[in-house]
Order: C-alpha cells, then structure tokens, then sequence
C-alpha cells in the first residue's frame, strides 16, 4: 500500500473527530477556496461567508468521506461551488422580495462552464502543488496559505530568508504556468 499524502492522512484524522487535524486542512486549504467563492459569487463578504460553510459542511461530511486522490481540495471546491450556487439563489429570492435596486453584481445564471473551468483549475493547482518537493511545498504552504512573512517561514523550516523567497518565487511561477493551461484551455 502506498504511504498516505499528507491531505490523505489529515482527513483520516478529522474524519475520526481530530479538530487539531481538520484545522490543519482549514489552513492548508482555505486560500484557494476562498478564491473559488470570490471567483462565483463577486463578493469578498459572501465568499467569505461561503468559505466558512463550506468547511462547515466538510467538517460534518469528512466521516463518510472517501478520499479518491492524494488531495481534499477538489471536494472542497465541489462543496464551495454548491454553496455558492445557494447563495445566489437565495441572493435571487431576496432580490425579488425587494422594492430595493437590482444588485448590478448578480449574474442571472450560475454558468455552468465556469463551474468546470474552476473544479479544474482548482484540481490542476492541487495536482501542481503534489509535483513540488517537501521542501518547496512546506515554503508554499507555510507563505500562501497561512501568511508567514518570509524570515519567519525561514525560521519554522531552518533555511535562509533567500531560500524562501526564491524557491515560492519559482513555484508561484510554475503555478501562474499550470492556471494558465487551464485558463487557456
């Protein structure tokens, strides 16, 4: 059996009701997902709320969970585009109990294709960040997801504040190259 990637071996863990655990996915995972939401809805404050949900509705679904790759976020991605999907519907339904003015920002269909381009961009990043070392992928994690300044990632992982600041130089560089693929496609 081959060893367990470390979204597989958190999501074990949270799925047996391990908070410290489920936490270490919130943080790994969070950005991205917060950026499918902003991405569908237009909103910071509804894809804040959405982000929220969505880790909600994982918390409560992570024991019936099988986790089918070596990543949890194209679930969540899945999760967060169904939230979303119900926050425009109810943004519809107080729109038309409402003498207020339309709100400019509500597209009037959630597209669909932009549904896809997302879970693939979303499945793509996921894929990208499974291609980079421990070392760069820790440097990635510790920088974008949980907002480390640089010295203060170099000094969690024992290198040099130049060897932080290169080497998520080049992986978010590799990483614009794989959005690109899927923004191109």
């Amino acid at each position: 059996m081959p060893p367990q990637t470390s979204d597989q071996r958190w999501a074990a863990l949270a799925a047996a009701g391990d908070q410290s655990a489920f936490r270490t996915l919130y943080r790994a995972h969070v950005r991205p997902v917060y950026w499918i939401a902003q991405g569908i809805l237009g909103s910071p404050a509804d894809a804040e709320d959405v982000t929220q949900e969505t880790f909600v509705v994982a918390w409560r679904k992570l024991p019936g969970l099988e986790l089918q790759g070596e990543s949890i976020l194209p679930w969540l991605a899945t999760i967060c585009r169904f939230q979303a999907a119900n926050r425009l519907r109810q943004r519809r339904r107080d729109q038309a109990h409402t003498t207020e003015a339309a709100d400019d920002q509500l597209p009037d269909v959630v597209s669909v294709e932009e549904q896809v381009i997302t879970a693939a961009l979303a499945a793509r990043i996921a894929a990208e960040v499974g291609t980079l070392g421990d070392l760069d992928r820790e440097i990635f994690r510790l920088c974008a997801a949980e907002g480390y300044a640089y010295q203060a990632a170099a000094e969690e992982l024992g290198v040099t504040h130049a060897v932080v600041r290169n080497r998520l130089s080049r992986v978010r560089t590799q990483l614009r190259g794989a959005v690109k693929e899927v923004r191109d496609a």
